[in-house]
C-alpha cells in the first residue's frame, strides 16, 4: 500500500510493529521495578556491602533504561499519532519523504537520514566547543592558583 503524499509504506504493518515494539518496551519497563521491589523486600539480610553495591548499580542502570524507554515511548506514541493524521513518514527538518528503509528500521523517527547525519554533526560540533571552553576555564583558573 502506498501513500499518495507520504511516501510508500504499509500502513498497517507500520502501526503493528509500533504497538508491537510498545507492549515490549513497557513489558521490560516494568520488570526491574519488579526485581527492585523483590530485592528491597529481602532487605539487607545477609548480605554484604558488595552485594549492596552491585544491587545499588543494578537500580541505577534501570533507572536509566527506564528513562530511555519512556523517551522511545513517547516517541512511539507520537508516531502513531502522525500516522492518524497523514503527516507520518515525513520529515520534521526538510519536509521531505523520510525512506522506507529508514522507516522499517526506526518506524518513530522524524527525521530522514540526511538531516539526523546533520544534526548528529552539529550535536558533535556543539560538544566539542563546550569541552574546549571547560578545558580553557580548567587550565586558566590553574594557572591562576599557580601565580598566588
Amino acid at each position: 500500500m502506498t501513500s499518495s503524499h507520504h511516501g510508500p509504506y504499509d500502513q498497517g504493518y507500520t502501526r503493528a510493529t509500533m504497538a508491537h515494539t510498545k507492549r515490549s518496551d513497557l513489558a521490560r519497563a516494568s520488570g526491574p521495578d519488579r526485581l527492585k521491589h523483590e530485592v528491597e523486600t529481602s532487605k539487607d539480610e545477609g548480605r554484604d556491602t558488595y552485594d549492596l553495591a552491585s544491587d545499588e548499580r543494578d537500580r541505577e542502570i534501570s533507572m536509566i533504561l527506564n528513562d530511555r524507554e519512556r523517551a522511545k515511548l513517547t516517541a512511539i506514541e507520537d508516531a502513531l499519532s502522525r500516522l492518524g493524521e497523514g503527516s507520518y513518514g515525513v520529515c520534521d527538518e526538510c519536509g521531505e519523504d523520510i525512506g522506507v528503509g529508514r522507516l522499517k528500521v526506526m518506524p518513530f523517527t522524524r527525521l530522514c537520514v540526511r538531516c539526523q547525519e546533520d544534526l548528529e554533526k552539529e550535536t558533535r560540533m556543539t560538544k566539542n566547543v563546550d569541552e574546549d571552553r571547560t578545558f580553557r576555564r580548567l587550565t586558566t583558573t590553574d594557572t591562576e592558583e599557580e601565580s598566588y
